[in-house]
């Protein structure tokens, strides 16, 4: 805690991250209207403090009549769900992974490790497209689909980590004592594991958000009438000249809640890493 007192733009950032999550997680309550409701007679009108603006539309609405706000709080619940579920999925098969690959060695790293560098030789994004054009928009698919190909930054960090702890003596003498490999990889390795499995968790959380940002804009991600932070910059693409806040404030919101969970992620990284703390 005093390295975030000390640090006032993580401080702002962690408050702003869980100001958002708690507005995700109570948006049945905080908006104030139904998301999929619809009123053609209210289309396209500004924010209610612009010229023009509908009150008790705080946001404006959207090409269909409905509340941006509403729509923007509901949103969040879907990026941010499916950022945490593909980062679990993601963390689950990496550190797998990496633990055996670090701990056997041999054949059985060079195995998996050829399979990361050939996912790795293909554009994330790329790969995440195709396989979601293949499959189709849902949400499930969208969180299999980041969980199952975005594992290798966490079996690379783990088996290098794993590596250099396998010659730690704790480990030479657990192994001397007769403890089981799997007995020696959850109680010895995992637990020095968890300060960079924090750090690479928090920062792709972010990553994921943006990317089913970019698969809802394209319609690959989750589809109609589920609202989507990316789905509503799509929505809004045709009315920039006209009602810039159909795409400006969910633009906004990706790029704030990115930004806040960065900062935080770096300043986890200097926190649990000694050698990167500030003088």
């Amino acid at each position: 805690m005093a390295s975030l007192r000390s640090n006032p733009v993580a401080l702002v950032s962690l408050i702003v991250m869980v100001a958002i999550l708690v507005a995700a997680v109570a948006a049945p309550y905080l908006a104030p209207y139904d998301p999929a409701a619809q009123s053609l007679r209210l289309r396209l009108r500004p924010p209610a403090w612009l010229p023009g603006g509908e009150p008790g539309y705080l946001l404006g609405t959207d090409a269909l009549g409905r509340d941006m706000l509403t729509r923007i709080l509901y949103g969040a619940r879907v990026s941010i769900l499916v950022g945490v579920l593909a980062v679990a999925i993601q963390t689950l098969i990496g550190v797998g992974v990496g633990l055996i690959a670090g701990f056997y060695g041999g054949a059985i790293d060079n195995v998996f490790m050829r399979i990361a560098d050939v996912q790795q030789a293909i554009p994330f994004l790329v790969l995440v497209v195709a396989v979601a054009a293949v499959l189709g928009p849902s949400f499930v698919n969208t969180v299999l689909i980041l969980g199952v190909t975005g594992w290798v930054t966490y079996g690379r960090v783990v088996r290098a980590q794993v590596l250099s702890l396998v010659q730690q003596e704790y480990v030479t003498a657990s192994r001397a004592l007769g403890g089981r490999d799997w007995r020696i990889m959850l109680l010895h390795l995992l637990p020095n594991l968890v300060a960079p499995i924090t750090v690479v968790a928090t920062l792709t959380i972010s990553a994921m958000i943006l990317i089913e940002a970019s698969l809802s804009f394209l319609g690959l991600g989750v589809p109609p009438p589920t609202p989507t932070w990316g789905g509503m910059v799509a929505d809004g693409r045709n009315y920039l000249v006209t009602a810039w806040w159909v795409s400006v404030f969910p633009g906004c919101a990706i790029f704030v809640t990115v930004l806040v969970i960065n900062l935080v992620g770096d300043w986890l990284r200097e926190a649990l890493d000694p050698t990167l703390r500030r003088g």
